[in-house]
């Protein structure tokens, strides 16, 4: 299996879902910060931009991000200048784009050395990793999409990949609110979509257990733990659920509940 094979199958999953959808559908708002479909592509596409920059070499990287990162010190947001950067491309025309562009991503993560390791936002990433971040990205953002169309997503084990992003940014959770983890990290046993179950840690007073999915869903902060049917047991494991991120950036707060789902 190749590297990009579950990174590829996460696209063309959400190419599936929006190629037949009519072209009113990029102009209506996502559960997601109020951001239409259209924002949702474009934010994913000039990530993938990026990604294949990097994949480039050093110096792609950095021209390629010079102008957001300029645009981001005068006080604009990212989606701001995701917005700028997409702007006057339909609906039509910028999925296109997303979607030649990211097979064009995979292609060049595939064609690179194994070994390497890729510039990105913080650290240096290994090509692995890079593409498992990026089926990351793609995964939750679809979240948003598939809720508003009401349609469920037909989930496979490649869930894994993000579940454990989810586990190895524990530390990382409450790093970017100035605390040191608690420890031991809690126990979580989840039930895969195959129905194998994974488990990490050792068990102990604090633990999680329940759907891999839905443990997805909250370190993605695609739903709140309240809206999930996860088993959450202890202060630390209690804590950890309700501030879960796996995507970089500063701390973010998760959805209230009730507030993210599929669309009635």
């Amino acid at each position: 299996m190749s590297i990009t094979q579950p990174l590829r199958e996460e696209g063309d999953d959400l190419y599936a879902l929006l190629k037949d959808e009519p072209a009113a559908i990029f102009d209506q708002k996502t559960a997601f910060k109020d951001w239409t479909v259209w924002d949702v592509i474009a934010h994913l596409h000039v990530s993938d931009v990026q990604a294949l920059a990097s994949a480039r070499g050093a110096d792609t990287f950095k021209a390629e991000t010079g102008p957001m990162i300029a645009a981001m010190k005068q006080g604009r947001s990212l989606i701001d200048y995701t917005r700028e950067r997409c702007a006057g491309l339909s609906g039509a025309a910028l999925f296109q784009r997303w979607r030649d562009t990211f097979v064009e991503m995979c292609d060049a993560f595939d064609a690179t050395d194994p070994d390497a390791r890729l510039k990105w936002f913080g650290p240096d990433m290994g090509v692995r990793m890079f593409a498992t971040a990026r089926q990351m990205e793609s995964w939750a953002h679809g979240s948003e999409i598939y809720d508003l169309l009401g349609k469920t997503r037909v989930e496979t084990d490649r869930i894994q990949n993000v579940v454990v992003i989810g586990i190895k940014t524990y530390k990382f959770n409450y790093a970017i609110r100035g605390r040191e983890a608690p420890q031991p990290q809690p126990y979580v046993k989840l039930t895969a979509p195959s129905g194998a179950v994974w488990d990490f840690g050792e068990p102990g007073d604090n633990s999680i257990e329940g759907s891999a999915v839905d443990f997805a869903h909250v370190v993605t902060q695609s739903r709140n733990v309240a809206d999930t049917e996860l088993k959450v047991t202890g202060p630390v494991a209690t804590e950890w659920m309700s501030i879960a991120q796996c995507f970089a950036g500063g701390a973010e707060e998760p959805p209230a509940p009730g507030t993210r789902g599929p669309k009635s």
